[in-house]
C-alpha cells in the first residue's frame, strides 16, 4: 500500500538513536514532544496503513531492544487523546519506518506494506518467493488421520488401536487410549500406553496376551498391533499469518502442516525464521527455504498438543528483476549475499547479460546528507569462470561479496536483442537467408556457413556487400562492395577434392579469392547466376503414343514440340476437343485450337509452353448431349452439318419455361458460346463431336405475369372509357 507523504513545514521530530546525527540536527526534545502530541492521529493513520496489527508492532519493538510499550498510545486501543511521547517513542517510529530526517525537519515517508526502514516501493503483484506454495495449498497437504506410522511414534490419550490375535485364537480386539493413558482388553485387562512408542506397546500386547494365550509362546498364534485412526491434537499458529488461529491437526502434523492449514504467511511474514514454542517451555526455529529451494524436510518438525507456531514479521527482503530464472523477491539472512540470492534463483536465465549487475538502494536516513540522493545504483562487474567449485561461483561467473540491505532491488540485464545489437545479413542465393550476431573478424565464408552454403544457381564470381557510409553529407544510404568469390564455397567436392557445381558459369579456382570481413550492418547479396533456371516439366495426357511428363529443354518449347515429343496423337485422339491448363498464376484453361497448330506450326495457335503446363488430348466421341431446361434430355449422335436446331428437336424441343437466349454449347475443347445477335436476325453455334448444349431455366421473377398484365389492362380500360363517358356528357349539355 502506497501512502503518499507529506513534510512537517516546520520540521517534526528526530530519531534521537541515530548514532551519526549531529547535535546541529537534533531538535529540540521539548519542541519534538510537543508539536508530536499536537498531531498524534498522523501517526496513528500511519501505523493503521502499514498493514501491521498490534501485536506484531510490539513484537518488532521486542526484537529491536525497546519497550513493547512504547506506541501504545498511537495504537488502536488508545484512548485517542494524546499520547505520552518520550525517546523511545521517537526510536519505535523510526524502526518501523514512519518518520526519517529530511533538509527541512522530520519527515513522515510514504508507506510501503511493512515499513521496511530504507525499503522501495515495491511492485505490485510482484511476487514474494515461497508464498504462493502456501496460498495454492489443499486439502492434500494435511497428514492423514490414518494410515501406517513408523515404530517411533509416541501413542497418547484419543489413538485408536487394533489388536488382532491370528492362528489357532483369533481375535479382533479395536481399542482407544482413554484420558488416562491406558486401554482395557476383555479378558486381559487394563494395559496402560501412555508415553508409550507404538514398538514398545506392541512389545508390552505380546507380553500381557502371552499370559492368557499361550499359542503366542508356542508359535501358533501371532499378535499384530497397528493404529487404525490417529489422534487429533490442537495447534496455534499466529504471528504474521494468512488465517492465525487454533487448528485441529493430527498427531504426525509438522511445522509445514500447519503452515499449509493457516494459509501460508503474509506479505509480511518471515520464512526464514519460523518458530514453535511448546507448553514445556522449548522453542525451534525453522528456516522455510531448504524445504522450499530443495526439499530438504530434516528442520521440519512433528508438533504437539498445545504448541504454538508463530510467523514472525520479516526481516531484510530483496527483490531480483529481470534475466533469472525465478523472479521475485526473497529473504536474507545476515550471512547470506548477492550469491546466495541468485542462487536462490536458480541462477541466471539463458538471455541473461553476465557481464554486470545493478542493485538498486534506497539511502538509509542515517547515510543521507545534503547534497546527496535518497536512492543510490551499484553497478556490479561478475568475472568470468569455469571453476564451479570458486566461492560465490553462479551460472559460470564469480559474484562479488556484497552485503544486502533490506529493500535493495537486484536487476540482472538481457543480452540485447538482435536488432539492437551488432548484426550481419545475407539474401539471395542461400539456404538459409537470415540475419546473423556480428563478431570480430568475422568474414563471408563464415557467414556463408551460417546459412548453410550456396543453393544451386549461386553466381559465386563475386557477391555484393553493402555497407554503412563514412560519409552523408550528399544523402548517402549505403557503400556497394563488389566482392570476390571462388569455388570454395561450394559445399560439394568431387572424388578428386575439387569443389563441384552445377554445369553453367565456370568460377575462379578456390584460393584465389581473398577472405573479406565483415562490420556491423553489413548486408551481403549472393547473386543468381544468370539466365539460370532449373529444370521444369510439362505433362500430356490422352490419346498420344507415350504420355506423360515431359522436361522443357528450351524457353521456346511449343505445344506441337510436347506433341512430337509424345508420339504424335492416335488415330481416336480428337484434335478439336484438346485443352490446354496452365497451373501458373492459377490460369486455368487456355483457349486452343490444336488441329491449325499442328497444320501450320508458324501460327500463333501453337502456344508457347510455360513449366507446369498440362495438354489433354480425349477420346473423339461422336455425340452432343442436350440437357437442361429440354422436353427429354438425350445424348444426340453427332451428324456432320447438322445446326443446333437439329439437337434441340431430338430433344424434344425447348421447355415451356426456357430461357433461350442465355442457351450455350460448350465445345469438345472447352470453349463455350452462345447465341449470336445482329438487328432482329440471331444465331446458335453449330454444335461439334462432344459438345454439350446448356439450357437453363427462366428466372420466374423476371417474366411477365399474363394475368396480372390482363388485369392491369382492364383497369386501365375502364378508365378510359369512364372519362369518355364523362366528357360527351358535359359537352352534349
Amino acid at each position: 500500500m502506497k501512502i503518499r507523504g507529506w513534510v512537517m513545514g516546520f520540521g517534526l521530530f528526530w530519531c534521537l538513536t541515530s548514532p551519526s546525527t549531529t547535535e546541529a540536527q537534533v531538535p529540540d526534545l521539548a519542541a519534538a514532544r510537543q508539536l508530536l502530541s499536537e498531531n498524534p492521529e498522523l501517526v496513528r493513520q500511519r501505523l493503521e496503513e502499514s498493514g501491521l496489527t498490534d501485536a506484531e508492532i510490539r513484537s518488532r519493538l521486542a526484537a529491536a531492544g525497546l519497550p513493547t510499550n512504547a506506541l501504545d498510545g498511537f495504537l488502536s486501543g488508545s484512548s485517542g487523546g494524546a499520547p505520552a511521547v518520550d525517546a523511545s517513542a521517537f526510536s519505535a517510529l523510526q524502526l518501523l519506518g514512519v518518520t526519517q530526517i529530511g533538509l527541512d525537519g522530520l519527515e513522515i515517508v510514504d508507506q510501503v506494506e511493512g515499513m521496511q526502514e530504507g525499503m522501495p516501493v515495491e511492485t505490485e503483484d510482484f511476487p514474494i518467493f515461497g508464498h504462493d506454495v502456501f496460498s495454492r495449498a489443499t486439502s492434500q497437504f494435511q497428514p492423514l488421520m490414518s494410515g501406517p506410522v513408523s515404530d517411533e511414534y509416541v501413542l497418547g490419550p484419543g489413538d485408536q488401536l487394533l489388536a488382532v490375535v491370528t492362528g489357532d485364537v483369533q481375535i479382533v480386539e479395536p481399542l482407544q487410549i482413554g484420558r488416562d493413558g491406558a486401554v482395557v482388553v476383555p479378558t486381559v485387562g487394563r494395559i496402560p500406553l501412555a508415553n508409550l512408542t507404538l514398538g514398545q506397546a506392541r512389545i508390552l500386547f505380546r507380553d500381557r496376551f502371552a499370559a492368557f494365550y499361550s499359542g503366542l509362546d508356542r508359535g501358533t498364534a501371532e499378535l499384530n498391533l497397528s493404529i487404525s485412526e490417529l489422534r487429533a491434537i490442537q495447534v496455534y499458529v499466529t504471528g504474521s499469518v494468512t488465517q492465525p488461529g487454533a487448528y485441529q491437526l493430527s498427531s504426525v502434523a509438522t511445522v509445514t502442516n500447519a503452515l499449509y492449514a493457516a494459509g501460508g504467511p503474509t506479505a509480511l511474514g518471515n520464512l526464514r525464521g519460523v518458530r514453535v514454542e511448546s507448553r514445556q517451555g522449548e522453542s525451534h526455529t525453522m528456516d522455510l527455504y531448504p524445504y522450499l529451494l530443495t526439499g530438504d524436510i530434516s528442520g521440519d518438525r512433528t508438533l504437539s498438543e498445545g504448541d504454538v507456531v508463530f510467523i514472525p514479521p520479516r526481516e531484510r527482503r530483496v527483490e531480483l528483476h529481470g534475466a533469472v530464472s525465478r523472479p521475485a523477491a526473497y529473504e536474507v539472512t545476515d550471512e547470506e549475499g548477492l550469491a546466495d540470492v541468485l542462487r536462490a534463483a536458480n541462477g541466471f536465465a539463458p538471455r541473461a547479460n553476465r557481464s554486470r549487475v545493478t542493485i538498486h538502494r534506497v539511502v538509509r536516513p542515517a547515510d543521507r546528507g545534503p547534497g546527496l540522493g535518497d536512492r543510490s545504483a551499484i553497478d556490479l562487474a561478475l568475472m568470468p569462470s569455469d571453476d564451479p567449485t570458486a566461492p560465490n561461483h553462479v551460472g559460470g561467473v564469480l559474484v562479488p561479496e556484497i552485503g544486502l540491505q533490506d529493500g535493495d532491488s537486484i536487476v540482472v540485464g538481457a543480452v540485447v536483442d538482435l536488432e539492437d545489437g551488432f548484426y550481419v545479413s545475407i539474401t539471395g542465393m542461400v539456404a538459409q537467408p537470415n540475419r546473423f550476431p556480428w563478431r570480430e573478424g568475422m568474414t563471408i565464408r563464415d557467414l556463408m556457413l551460417l546459412a548453410r552454403g550456396p543453393t544451386v544457381g549461386a553466381d559465386l564470381r563475386y557477391a555484393e556487400v553493402t555497407r554503412l557510409p563514412d560519409q552523408r553529407a550528399t544523402g548517402e544510404l549505403a557503400d556497394r562492395i563488389v566482392v570476390p568469390l571462388d569455388s570454395s564455397y561450394l559445399s560439394q567436392r568431387s572424388p578428386d577434392g575439387r569443389y563441384e557445381g552445377p554445369p553453367g558459369i565456370a568460377f575462379p579456382p578456390a584460393g584465389s579469392a581473398a577472405e573479406f570481413a565483415l562490420a556491423p550492418y553489413d548486408q551481403v547479396l549472393v547473386l543468381r547466376q544468370p539466365e539460370f533456371e532449373m529444370p521444369r516439366s510439362v505433362k500430356i495426357t490422352g490419346e498420344v503414343s507415350v504420355p506423360g511428363e515431359y522436361t522443357l529443354l528450351t524457353k521456346d518449347d511449343r505445344v506441337t514440340d510436347l506433341v512430337a515429343r509424345a508420339g504424335n496423337v492416335l488415330e481416336n485422339g480428337y484434335l478439336e476437343g484438346a485443352r490446354l491448363f496452365r497451373s501458373e498464376q492459377s490460369m486455368g484453361r487456355i483457349d486452343l485450337q490444336l488441329r491449325a497448330a499442328l497444320a501450320d506450326p508458324a501460327s500463333d495457335e501453337n502456344v508457347l509452353l510455360q513449366p507446369g503446363d498440362s495438354l489433354h488430348i480425349p477420346t473423339y466421341t461422336p455425340t452432343v448431349v442436350v440437357r437442361g431446361a429440354v422436353n427429354s434430355q438425350v445424348t444426340v449422335l453427332y451428324r456432320e452439318g447438322q445446326d443446333f436446331d437439329y439437337y434441340i428437336s431430338a430433344a424434344g424441343g425447348f421447355r415451356y419455361d426456357a430461357d433461350k437466349g442465355r442457351t450455350s454449347v460448350r465445345f469438345a475443347n472447352g470453349l463455350a458460346r452462345t447465341r449470336s445477335k445482329f438487328l432482329f436476325w440471331s444465331s446458335y453455334p453449330t454444335p461439334d463431336a462432344g459438345s454439350t448444349i446448356s439450357v437453363p431455366t427462366k428466372d420466374p421473377d423476371s417474366g411477365i405475369d399474363p394475368v396480372q398484365l390482363t388485369t392491369s389492362l382492364v383497369s386501365v380500360l375502364g378508365t378510359i372509357t369512364t372519362l369518355v363517358i364523362v366528357i360527351v356528357n358535359n359537352t352534349g349539355s
